[in-house]
């Protein structure tokens, strides 16, 4: 049993990671891995909460899998598994409805603002969701969870369940569920739209140039830094808030280069988009190869990944499961015979 903390986050399935993924969040957890015990999951239960394609449901579950192991997270750290193959999510979130007031979901910001754009076909699923990722976090007894600004409201939510269910069902001095803590890390980057630099990188943004995603080719990477937004001012420079784009790309280019601040922004101040746009290009291509040649790899060996999956979902399980039973002895079920 590891006296490490137990940490616990997952990702939905929507097709390729992008540089905002990978640079905000996943090469801080890969860099930070080994001073907690981690459990990260493929959240594909949450990937319904929006209309979705069940032609692509499976494969981007594979291939999420994969980005995970070739960006760095080790196993001997890191518990990767995908959230339907264990059963006790879906189970725990029925339970914990039936104890969560509604008008708790019902203020939930995020559901305000993605109602609005459905309209009459808003789902269940979108208003609950809150509730299944509690029951993400709760089956694991997680230490702590990392959070962004925009989920910080659901980790409150969770931790009002815990204390309203320890509060109707467990003996004083022995709760059932475990409170968990929010785990803001060192501030991963915030990387920007290609298309604008004032808004984030995102999976939504219809359009594909406004991102780099990690399995882009090298011409597809090449098109779009050429096509990115930039200034027509020449020299480059950070954090002038009337040139976003260049604080945005030059960031970037830290970041892949491993260069300083310092460094890039002497290196930089009299550069021309000309020449730094294909900078940016070499070093991006070069940043991502070892990852994508990594990808390759285990996407090659099906069985690998398989393996990797079903010990992941053995081991999340265990745990799962008896947090599933102990929950259900609180509320009083019979157990099975």
């Amino acid at each position: 049993m590891s006296d490490r903390q137990r940490v616990l986050s997952g990702v939905q399935p929507t097709g390729n990671l992008h540089l905002g993924n990978y640079l905000g969040a996943i090469r801080n957890w890969v860099e930070g891995q080994s001073q907690y015990d981690n459990f990260l999951f493929i959240a594909d239960l949450h990937a319904i909460t929006l209309p979705h394609d069940p032609v692509t449901l499976a494969a981007n579950t594979y291939t999420l899998a994969a980005l995970y192991l070739a960006c760095g997270l080790d196993l001997n750290y890191s518990t990767i598994f995908v959230q339907s193959h264990v059963s006790a999510h879906a189970e725990l979130t029925w339970l914990l409805n039936c104890i969560t007031p509604l008008n708790w979901l019902t203020d939930m910001i995020q559901f305000k603002e993605k109602a609005v754009k459905q309209g009459e076909n808003v789902g269940v699923g979108l208003l609950d969701y809150p509730v299944l990722m509690a029951s993400d976090i709760l089956l694991y007894q997680a230490d702590k969870v990392p959070v962004g600004e925009d989920q910080k409201q659901h980790l409150e939510l969770t931790r009002d369940i815990v204390n309203r269910f320890n509060h109707q069902f467990a003996k004083p001095n022995q709760p059932v569920l475990k409170l968990p803590d929010p785990l803001i890390r060192k501030e991963g980057a915030r990387v920007m739209s290609l298309t604008d630099g004032t808004k984030k990188m995102s999976k939504s943004d219809p359009s594909e140039l406004s991102r780099i995603n990690l399995l882009d080719p090298p011409d597809e990477i090449t098109k779009k830094i050429k096509k990115c937004k930039t200034d027509p001012t020449r020299g480059l420079e950070f954090d002038n808030p009337e040139r976003p784009e260049s604080n945005n790309l030059l960031t970037l280019y830290m970041l892949l280069s491993g260069k300083t601040k310092e460094e890039v922004a002497a290196e930089c101040q009299d550069m021309g988009w000309g020449q730094f746009k294909p900078l940016l290009t070499e070093t991006t291509i070069n940043a991502l190869k070892p990852i994508q040649d990594k990808y390759q790899a285990i996407m090659a060996d099906k069985g690998y990944l398989e393996s990797v999956l079903r010990e992941g979902r053995q081991k999340a399980e265990a745990i799962a499961n008896q947090t599933l039973a102990q929950v259900k002895a609180a509320m009083g079920y019979s157990m099975p015979l």
